[in-house]
């Protein structure tokens, strides 16, 4: 009997959260530039809902936004959206901002007729796929939902409704557009990877590959099990030899390495977004006493896992 390769993309999506988001709507008129900051560990997001602009990578790649344009920036690069290429350029935090609601703040840059205005409203936001968040720096530099638009019809009303909240301004506004962008930042991660993940390597081979997917799988499903080589290697159904190898070629690590790793991951999920007791958690993901797990996190992550629950968490968790 041929055993069926386990669904990565739904253990990915699943995994998946988009949190701790800050939102802007930014109002402007030609000419104008305004540049966003690398910040390590968050993604960033804009959706153009009236004019157009021209979006500059630090990379230097280029793109051109007209209305209705939404994109997802999975590592946070640092970025600029002018109106034109010689624009004078403005850090987004040197503009007055006004608080609309708790996640969104209003930007204007200088008053502007109503027919010539540029609107923009724009995310910023911790960006997780849980045990499977080695994958983010395998993503595009920018990912754009214009090439999704064929394929997922879906995101269109999604991105009318997007338009006409930030247009109207009606009561309630704000929270409406901030959920709304979350779901179009999700559906373009999505279908990025149901696309085949473009032309990406190292990581994303484990998608790919139908063996490592079954043992990657299986350490997600019961990440408190002691795996070893060889019982990964039979869950691969190749040679111990073999399975390390491959392993090592697409995730650039050693399954033990991964193993703890992951298990981080899931302890930060599990600690700071489901409130679990941190002894659950060590016990849930095979550590034999709260000292050990404690021990094993620190050493991973930088800091003990009581501190999930005193502060915002550091930026360059694994």
């Amino acid at each position: 009997m041929t055993v069926q390769p386990p669904d990565m993309i739904s253990e990915l999506l699943r995994g998946m959260r988009l949190s701790g988001v800050k939102y802007r709507r930014i109002e402007t008129t030609a000419p104008f530039g305004v540049s966003f900051a690398y910040v390590a560990g968050k993604a960033q997001f804009h959706f153009v809902s009236q004019g157009t602009a021209l979006l500059r990578m630090e990379s230097g790649a280029r793109f051109t936004l007209n209305t209705g344009d939404a994109l997802f920036i999975p590592n946070g690069n640092a970025h600029a959206l002018l109106s034109e290429e010689n624009a004078a350029v403005i850090p987004v935090s040197a503009y007055p901002s006004e608080s609309i609601c708790n996640s969104v703040c209003a930007i204007t840059c200088e008053p502007c007729p109503q027919s010539d205005k540029t609107v923009i409203f724009s995310g910023c936001m911790d960006f997780e796929l849980g045990g499977m968040q080695p994958l983010i720096k395998a993503m595009p530099e920018v990912m754009m939902v214009s090439r999704l638009m064929s394929t997922w019809p879906e995101i269109h009303p999604l991105l009318a409704a997007m338009e006409r909240e930030s247009m109207t301004r009606q009561v309630g506004f704000a929270g409406i557009l901030a959920r709304l962008a979350d779901v179009v930042a999700a559906l373009i991660v999505r279908g990025w990877v149901e696309a085949g993940c473009g032309k990406a390597t190292g990581w994303v081979q484990v998608l790919r590959d139908p063996r490592l997917s079954r043992a990657i799988y299986a350490m997600h499903q019961q990440p408190g099990v002691n795996w070893s080589v060889a019982e990964l290697a039979k869950e691969a159904g190749t040679s111990r030899s073999v399975f390390a190898e491959r392993f090592l070629s697409a995730t650039g690590t050693t399954p033990a390495k991964y193993l703890s790793e992951l298990r981080m991951r899931l302890a930060i999920q599990y600690i700071r977004h489901e409130n679990q007791p941190i002894e659950t958690v060590a016990l849930r993901l095979g550590y034999g006493s709260l000292a050990a797990f404690s021990r094993a996190f620190k050493r991973i992550v930088g800091q003990a896992p009581g501190a999930l629950r005193e502060t915002i968490p550091l930026a360059e968790e694994i």
